[in-house]
């Protein structure tokens, strides 16, 4: 998957797989992954004026998540 380096509050970089569903972030020093994600809040994400925000109201805690790193 690839990685879009942002500079978003704690966000470092964002990427999204469109036919698994799949959004993985870089938050600090962790990769999450999160399940589930359709592609309509990858794009709402993608070009939020505040990306860090719309990541912590929209997708934090409201998907399955692993930890990768």
């Amino acid at each position: 998957m690839e990685m879009k380096r942002v500079n978003a509050g704690d966000l470092r970089a964002i990427g999204y797989d469109e036919a698994n569903r799949l959004l993985r972030v870089e938050v600090g020093y962790r990769v999450i992954e999160f399940s589930g994600v359709s592609f309509e809040v990858w794009r709402r994400l993608s070009t939020a004026t505040s990306m860090w925000s719309y990541y912590r109201d929209n997708i934090e805690e409201n998907y399955p998540e692993r930890t990768i790193r």
